[in-house]
């Protein structure tokens, strides 16, 4: 299927494109800038241009599914943190139902379950990502959030640990497994309507991925 990639030059979705590729899917990487295509197009991935802070819905236009994996990242202030990981994706969900795309994959943070207790210069960041989780929850759309722990550049491994439930906390995971788990979650219906944690950890991520009987 055709799979939307929102932050396809990030570094989850750089290492996702190809993941997609390679699995018979078909990536589409948006990004906000064409001095970005070749990036995309070197990981496999078609370049379609959107800016959550502007013009987008075009990019998505006879999509399957889409991968919400943008952030405003940590250079920038909180105003930013509201228009691309909060408003930003709210309008993505919009556009997902105006366009009648259902699958939608959902990268939020572990911690957005109860941002209280986050650590407290990022309640902001967890607060927002919460809040978008809400609405995502709250649409028609078939979605899937994962809630990943402290992200890493190292190798993935393709094992990982999981939690149904928001949980304590566990070993940092990478990047790179965390790409692997969308793909397990964009082929395994199963893990539709569910929110799971992810942890650096020993379960293939397929496995990890699925919900318990």
């Amino acid at each position: 299927m055709q799979v939307a990639v929102i932050g396809a030059n990030g570094g989850i979705g750089r290492r996702l494109l190809p993941r997609l590729h390679d699995v018979g899917h078909d990536p589409i990487g948006v990004v906000r800038d064409e001095e970005q295509f070749d990036s995309i197009r070197e990981r496999e991935g078609t370049p379609r241009l959107g800016d959550l802070e502007g013009t987008f819905a075009s990019a998505l236009k006879d999509v399957d599914a889409v991968v919400f994996t943008a952030g405003s990242g940590g250079s920038t202030g909180w105003d930013k943190t509201l228009m691309v990981d909060l408003w930003g994706a709210r309008r993505v969900v919009d556009s997902c139902e105006e366009q009648d795309i259902d699958r939608y994959v959902m990268i939020s943070a572990r911690g957005a379950a109860d941002p209280d207790t986050g650590y407290e210069p990022l309640r902001p960041y967890l607060v927002a990502k919460r809040c978008a989780d809400d609405y995502l929850q709250q649409s028609d759309l078939a979605a899937t959030i994962l809630r990943p722990t402290t992200l890493t550049d190292e190798e993935g491994s393709g094992r990982i640990s999981s939690a149904f439930a928001p949980a304590g906390g566990g070993p940092d995971v990478s990047r790179a497994d965390v790409a692997a788990a969308v793909v397990a979650c964009l082929d395994d219906d199963a893990t539709i309507g569910h929110t799971i944690e992810l942890y650096g950890g020993d379960t293939p991520v397929e496995e990890a991925v699925h919900p318990p009987s």
